[in-house]
């Protein structure tokens, strides 16, 4: 028997990917597709890509509508703030939820209060809550009935930092991340700094300095790996490309570790989890080779005249940064294999 899911938010780039991994998915059967400015819609209208296919066929409905429907589980692909709201009614209908926004991937909500600028409405719910990043927090993910997803800046870097801190063999005092995001990654909504005329040909720096919003969920989970509190020097940048991150990490070793040592455990990472690709010495990760897929890339550098190693990580940020990522937590949730319907390789050129 099928899994029956919905997605609030259905018209976003987050969404407009769920609709697709569902349509390739063997188990999960689509319900309903929500947005208040298209109601009334078949989703084949707006998204002429759907046609021939069953899910084409839905007819878009009001979010609000969304709650009087039996459905196993749901996705919301609503901005932050907006999702917290939609959350307990479906709990208490007894679906599952894998929630696509920042609302609940923050444990204390006096830091989400803080960088966010609203109240947290659920607070009772951060408990429940399960952080969705597979390689780590498979065996809770299994068990749970809310999972947070990961960011797409959070999941490049926490999975590239993750051998190195977990078997303590960097100075963690010391972390920059230097990272970079297709235009994608703003979202679908018009906005003047992500028009063609503003990304094409340009490139360009934006909320660096920890300002990102992603910096205290960045920070909380190498915390929680490291055991240790931890403090990174974060800075994001517009790439003129659509889909996309690469994440360039500096950190220093730990005297007595050499590039070998490290090298080893992230080998050991890549043969543990079936979406970490750790490459070659000497090769470097480049964003067509991600591209719908659920991998992360991450090539290791080491510069011996200053004794800094070099981690870059790269990932697709609409597929393994977001919605193909719900899908492994949801298939985790459902008791089904993490990589089902998620088999992609890249499609190049």
């Amino acid at each position: 028997m099928s899994v029956k899911v919905g997605i609030v938010g259905a018209l976003g780039y987050t969404g407009t990917e769920l609709i697709r991994l569902i349509h390739l998915h063997p188990e999960f059967e689509l319900v309903f597709a929500t947005s208040r400015t298209s109601e009334g819609k078949k989703l084949k209208k707006e998204f002429p890509f759907l046609l021939k296919t069953k899910e084409g066929d839905l007819t878009i409905i009001h979010p609000d509508k969304a709650v009087d429907i039996d459905v196993d589980l749901v996705f919301l692909a609503v901005p932050h703030k907006s999702a917290m709201g939609y959350v307990p009614l479906f709990l208490n209908r007894g679906a599952k939820v894998v929630d696509l926004s920042a609302d609940f991937r923050l444990s204390n909500p006096k830091v989400y209060e803080e960088w966010y600028k609203t109240p947290h409405i659920q607070k009772e719910l951060l408990n429940e809550a399960v952080y969705g990043l597979v390689e780590i927090y498979r065996e809770d993910i299994k068990k749970a009935k809310l999972v947070a997803n990961p960011g797409c800046y959070p999941t490049s870097v926490i999975l590239a930092l993750y051998p190195a801190l977990k078997n303590g063999l960097i100075d963690h005092s010391s972390i920059i991340i230097d990272t970079k995001s297709g235009a994608s990654g703003a979202g679908r909504a018009l906005k003047l700094g992500i028009l063609f005329s503003e990304v094409y040909d340009n490139f360009r720096p934006y909320s660096v300095a920890g300002v990102h919003r992603h910096t205290p969920e960045i920070e909380e989970q190498l915390s929680n790996i490291a055991n240790k509190d931890i403090k990174v020097s974060f800075n994001p940048h517009l790439l003129p490309i659509l889909r996309g991150i690469i994440s360039t990490i500096y950190v220093t070793l730990k005297q007595g570790v050499s590039f070998d040592d490290i090298y080893e455990k992230y080998l050991e990472f890549d043969k543990e989890n079936r979406w970490i690709r750790v490459m070659e010495k000497g090769c470097l990760v480049e964003t067509r080779n991600v591209k719908g897929t659920m991998y992360c890339d991450i090539s290791l550098c080491f510069d011996k005249r200053t004794n800094t190693l070099i981690i870059i990580s790269c990932i697709d940020n609409v597929c393994r940064g977001a919605s193909g990522q719900a899908i492994a937590n949801a298939n985790l949730m459902s008791g089904f294999d993490e990589e089902l319907g998620l088999k992609q390789i890249s499609v190049i050129p």
